[in-house]
Formats: structure tokens, sequence, C-alpha cells
């Protein structure tokens, strides 16, 4: 039960900004999907990166990251996710929940989204960090406070971007850091298989965007 509480939580929110000076060291590949550790100056858990090459233009992949309501059709084990302000077309906060089985507590948490591209390389940066406020703390419900998470995604083609995810979570409570260590890829690698099918939806499939160049 508790590799499916950790698994869960791992793509919901990254936190620690100081890592250790060891570089990336890689911890598994599934269906062109690299999950990479490392440690952190700050936490006894480990952060994580997921590296993949997607099937969609920029525009596509912006758009569905940006499309909160649908969230819980690929981020792992999501149980809602509600826009709380749209700020601009490329900024906006949400919150979100995640189911964990009995006897664990659920997670939520609100993330403030920011997607800006470089002029000269296409490059997309999505910063989604974790903030207060918003939401109030609810009974039952452990809030995750301190997180950042980040996209860098790379146009290849008009139909291909690379995809760079860095993450770390702590999911609080009593949960052990070396327990979550030891499992914390499968959220990842299971999002990842889920947002692959998100992208060829006919929805996304003449996505553009003001703010993207693909």
């Amino acid at each position: 039960m508790f590799k499916k509480i950790l698994a869960i939580l791992v793509l919901t929110s990254g936190f620690a900004n100081s890592y250790a000076q060891e570089n990336w060291k890689f911890h598994t590949e599934k269906d062109g999907v690299r999950v990479y550790t490392k440690s952190l100056l700050t936490s006894k858990i480990k952060a994580l990166k997921v590296e993949s090459i997607l099937n969609a233009s920029a525009s596509q992949f912006v758009s569905v990251i940006m499309n909160i309501d649908k969230s819980t059709e690929w981020v792992y084990n999501t149980k809602s996710s509600v826009l709380v302000k749209q700020v601009s077309p490329s900024e906006l906060f949400y919150y979100s929940e995640v189911t964990l089985p009995w006897p664990a507590q659920n997670r939520d948490f609100i993330a403030h989204i920011a997607v800006s591209q470089n002029p000269a390389t296409k490059t997309i940066t999505i910063d989604a960090p974790c903030v207060s406020g918003f939401v109030p703390v609810k009974q039952g419900i452990v809030r995750v406070t301190q997180s950042q998470g980040r996209w860098v995604v790379l146009p290849i083609s008009k139909k291909q971007v690379k995809v760079e995810y860095t993450i770390a979570v702590d999911p609080g409570g009593s949960i052990p850091a070396w327990l979550v260590n030891l499992v914390a890829s499968q959220g990842p690698l299971e999002s990842f298989k889920m947002l692959k099918q998100q992208l060829q939806k006919p929805e996304y499939k003449n996505a553009s965007l003001s703010y993207i160049v693909d």
C-alpha cells in the first residue's frame, strides 16, 4: 500500500531549490520515459528528473498542461483539479487534491503556473511552484506547502518536443523518506504514459496559442 501512496504523490509537486553537487543518476526507463534522481541539500527525499520525447507540437503540449480541468484524466490519481485564478493566457493558479488509499490522508496543494518561451531557442519553461492562500486548509487533508516543479520543453519539429520535468516531493506525515525514494518513480511513469494519450486527443489536434511559437 505504501508503494501506491508514494507513487501517487510524485508528480504533484516539487520542492527545495538547493541540489547537492552530485550529478543526476539514472534510475529507470520505460516506454521512452527516463527517470533520474539527485540528492537534495535541504531534504532526505531525492529530487527526480523525467525526460521523454513526445509526439506533439509545443502548443499541443502547453495546451494540455494549461487545461487544468482535464488534469484528472492524466495526472496519476488526481481526485480534483480546479482553476482558481486566470491571471493571463500564460499564467494561472489552480487547486488540486490527490487521492491516497486508506489509512493515509489525501494531499492537496495550490500551484502557480507561469509559461514563458525563449524567442531565440523557442525553449519553453513552465514553472509551477506551490503557493499559500486561495483555498483554506481542509480537515483530513494534508496541505503541501513548500514545492517547486518545472517543465522545460524544447521543440524538435512541428510535431515533436523533448520534455524535461524536474520534481521533488515531501508528502508530509509519517511516511519515511527512504520509502519515498525507493518507489517514487512510478508516479511519473504512469503520468507520462497517460500524457502521451492525452496529447493525441482531437481537442488538441489543432492547438494554437498566442504566446507559443511552434
